[in-house]
C-alpha cells in the first residue's frame, strides 16, 4: 500500500486531497527546494475542496503531518535539507488552511446572501418556493409565527453588530431551528414560533440592553403560513408607528392591544368629521390647540387624576384645571361627564392619528 493510501486509511481524508503534498515534500527532502506558487495554489485549491467536502480541518492537518513522517524520520546529514523540509511542510499547511478558510468564508457569505434574500421574500410576501427555502432555515411555515420588530432613532442595517449579537443570544437559548433574526426596513426583526412565548421577551431584553434610550418594540399577533408572517410583521411595524404618532409611553406595544386604532382609521372620513366637530373650536384658543390637546391626553392617560396629569405635563394642578375649563367652554364637552369623556377621548386619539391640527383638514 502506497503512502497516500495509508494516510487516507489512517485519517479518513480522501487521497486526492493529498496528491499535491507528496511532490512538495519530496522536492524539499531531495533538493532543499521550497514549493513554488503553482504548487501552493494547487494545495490551496485542495484545502478549499476539503472544506466543501466537509473534511474537518484538524483531520486534514493530521493527514499532512502523517504524510511528512517518513521523510522526517530519516534526517539528512545536511541540516539545511531538514530545515527546507520543515519549511515546505509549514508552507503547505498554510496553503491548505488558506484555501479551507477561503472556502468557508465564501460558503458563509453565500448562506448569508441566501438568508437575506429569504427574509426579504418572507417579510414582503414574495412566495418563490418559500416553504422549501424556509425548511432550510428551520422554519415550518404551517405553524403559527409571531413577529417582533424593534425601532431605534438610527435605522438598523444588516451590518449592525446588534443583529448578530441578538441572533446569537436567541439561538443559544432557543436553537437555530426556531428563531430568525434580521434587519429589515430599518428595523430589527425577530420571527419566532407562537408556541415559543418566551422568545419575544428575550428579544426585548436584548434590544433594551443593546440600544440607547428611545427604542420601541412592536409585537404582531400570531398568524399561520407565509402570509401570516407578513401580516404579523406589518402589525408589529404598525404598532411602532402608532406608538410614535400617539406618543404612547410604553416601549413595548402589542398589536393585539391596539386593535381599536385600525378600526378608527378604517373610516377616515368619520374620524376627520369627529375631530373637526369636537376639537375644531380649540383652534381659537390662545396659544393654539396643542397645549389643550396635551392636557386632555395626560388626563385620559392618568384616568382623570389631574394631579398626576400635572406632574406628567410639568405644570401646576391649577393650570390643568384651568385648561380643562377652557376645553369645556370652547367645545361644550367636559371630561367629567362619562358620555362626553368618551367622545373627547376618541376625538383626541383621532387627532393624534391624523396629525391634527398640523396635517389634517380643518
Amino acid at each position: 500500500m502506497d503512502v497516500l493510501a495509508q494516510v487516507s486509511e489512517a485519517t479518513g481524508v480522501p487521497a486526492g486531497l493529498l496528491v499535491g503534498l507528496l511532490p512538495v515534500l519530496g522536492a524539499a527532502r531531495t533538493t532543499g527546494r521550497l514549493p513554488d506558487r503553482a504548487a501552493l495554489d494547487a494545495l490551496r485549491a485542495a484545502g478549499a475542496a476539503a472544506a466543501e467536502d466537509g473534511v474537518p480541518m484538524r483531520r486534514l492537518a493530521d493527514a499532512c503531518l502523517l504524510a511528512a513522517e517518513p521523510a522526517a524520520a530519516d534526517p539528512s546529514p545536511d541540516p539545511s535539507v531538514d530545515a527546507a523540509l520543515l519549511g515546505a511542510l509549514r508552507r503547505s499547511l498554510a496553503a491548505y488552511f488558506d484555501g479551507y478558510e477561503e472556502a468557508q468564508t465564501r460558503a458563509i457569505r453565500l448562506e448569508e446572501a441566501a438568508r437575506r434574500a429569504f427574509v426579504d421574500d418572507l417579510l414582503h410576501g414574495r412566495a418563490d418556493r418559500l416553504a422549501e427555502r424556509a425548511e432550510h432555515f428551520g422554519l415550518r411555515l404551517a405553524e403559527a409565527y409571531t413577529v417582533a420588530a424593534a425601532r431605534h432613532g438610527t435605522p438598523i442595517t444588516d451590518g449592525d453588530p446588534l443583529v448578530r449579537r441578538v441572533e446569537q443570544a436567541l439561538v443559544t437559548r432557543f436553537g437555530s431551528h426556531n428563531i430568525l433574526v434580521a434587519a429589515r426596513d430599518g428595523l430589527l426583526v425577530c420571527v419566532a414560533p407562537a408556541s415559543l412565548a418566551a422568545a419575544v421577551g428575550e428579544f426585548t431584553h436584548h434590544v433594551r440592553a443593546g440600544l440607547d434610550p428611545g427604542w420601541r418594540v412592536g409585537v404582531g399577533r400570531p398568524h399561520r403560513g407565509p402570509g401570516g408572517v407578513v401580516t404579523s410583521y406589518r402589525e408589529a411595524a404598525d404598532a411602532i408607528g402608532l406608538g410614535d404618532r400617539l406618543e404612547l409611553r410604553p416601549q413595548v406595544l402589542k398589536a393585539a392591544d391596539l386593535l381599536v386604532f385600525p378600526v378608527l382609521l378604517r373610516d377616515r372620513a368619520a374620524i376627520e368629521d369627529l375631530v373637526a366637530t369636537v376639537l375644531g373650536p380649540l383652534r381659537g384658543a390662545r396659544g393654539g390647540p396643542e397645549p389643550l390637546l396635551d392636557t386632555l391626553a395626560a388626563v385620559f392617560a392618568t384616568q382623570g387624576n389631574q394631579t398626576a396629569a400635572a406632574r406628567r405635563l410639568g405644570v401646576s394642578t391649577r393650570a390643568v384645571t384651568y385648561r380643562l375649563e377652557r376645553v369645556r367652554r370652547l367645545t361644550g364637552f367636559s371630561p367629567d361627564d362619562p358620555t362626553q369623556r368618551f367622545t373627547l377621548e376618541t376625538a383626541v386619539l383621532g387627532a393624534r392619528l391624523l396629525g391634527w391640527p398640523a396635517d389634517a383638514p380643518p
